[in-house]
């Protein structure tokens, strides 16, 4: 059964939509509770940037594997 190309771009639309969703909301938590945490405890602010760019990196894997996961649906 073949998909029509309107229901691809739908798909994959949805895919990155909704794939991207969640890690936004992740960094946009993260870097609050790290902004506080700064405000706490301004001495340790490398230790602080060090492991939050990790996570954010983290993150960011997610929503990378979103948009893969959209061009596959896309193009496959």
């Amino acid at each position: 059964m073949e998909i029509t190309g309107d229901i691809r771009d739908l798909a994959a639309g949805i895919a990155i939509g909704l794939g991207s969703l969640g890690p936004a909301i992740g960094i946009g938590i993260l870097a609050a509770k790290a902004m506080e945490s700064l405000g706490r405890n301004p001495e340790a602010a490398g230790l602080i940037q060090q492991n939050m760019i990790l996570a954010i990196a983290f993150a960011e894997a997610i929503a990378i594997y979103a948009l893969v996961v959209a061009i596959l649906i896309k193009f496959v």
